[in-house]
């Protein structure tokens, strides 16, 4: 009996793009959503340009990245949220033996505290939201993740926050694993716009790479929104 071995899904080349260290961390700073230059992308690499053009080239190959035009610069976005959930659930496989003391670099530390997974709030803020929003019966199943409750409306518009209606072309609320907690943070259209809402209020500021910085005005505001909840039920 001939083996089915063939047809299972081709992930070998995909695995190999993403195994070398310089592709790896070019991709992981794009997990910021955001687009990058070549030149960026070579620095958070730590390799020439004429280097990151070859591994960019290959990434570009392989379908993991896109590239658009402006004027005379290129630059580089992640393909698609497929691309970013992958590369988060191999980053909870590489991180899960990781031991507390890791995390004490500053560097390490801000990224667990809050970052931009893709366009959507993660890392300890992340996770506190999504809690937030499960304690106050904000969220209700859905067939693909979730949906807004009147009480979940009402909570966010304490936040002086309204979202847009979901769209037909995208997840509007499902769980994401954060990898740097290994608990669930909030992914799809809700989540990209509430951190948005976030930045734009002055409560969240972006920095370099993925991190996100809690500015004084957000450690009056969004924490006790985030956490109010959750000292109320002894967590």
């Amino acid at each position: 009996m001939k083996s089915s071995a063939a047809h299972e899904p081709r992930i070998a080349r995909v695995a190999a793009m993403m195994s070398d260290p310089a592709r790896s961390l070019m991709l992981a700073y794009l997990l910021s959503g955001e687009l990058a230059s070549a030149g960026e992308l070579a620095l958070a690499a730590s390799v020439t340009p004429s280097t990151a053009s070859g591994h960019l080239a290959k990434l570009l190959e392989a379908g993991l990245l896109t590239c658009e035009a402006r004027g005379r610069h290129r630059y580089y976005r992640l393909a698609d949220a497929d691309v970013a959930h992958a590369l988060e659930a191999l980053a909870v496989v590489a991180e899960r033996s990781t031991h507390e003391r890791m995390w004490e670099h500053p560097a390490r530390s801000r990224l667990r505290f809050a970052r931009c997974c893709y366009g959507h709030l993660a890392g300890e803020l992340g996770v506190q939201l999504l809690t937030a929003l499960l304690m106050r019966k904000g969220l209700s199943a859905a067939p693909d993740g979730f949906a807004l409750t009147p009480q979940g409306l009402d909570w966010l518009a304490e936040m002086d926050f309204v979202p847009q209606s979901a769209s037909s072309k995208r997840r509007f609320a499902y769980p994401c694993l954060d990898w740097s907690h290994r608990r669930e943070h909030l992914a799809g259209q809700l989540a990209d716009e509430l951190l948005g809402h976030f930045i734009q209020q002055g409560w969240l500021r972006r920095t370099d790479g993925r991190a996100l910085d809690l500015t004084p005005r957000g450690l009056q505001v969004l924490v006790p929104m985030l956490t109010s909840n959750e000292r109320q039920h002894g967590g």
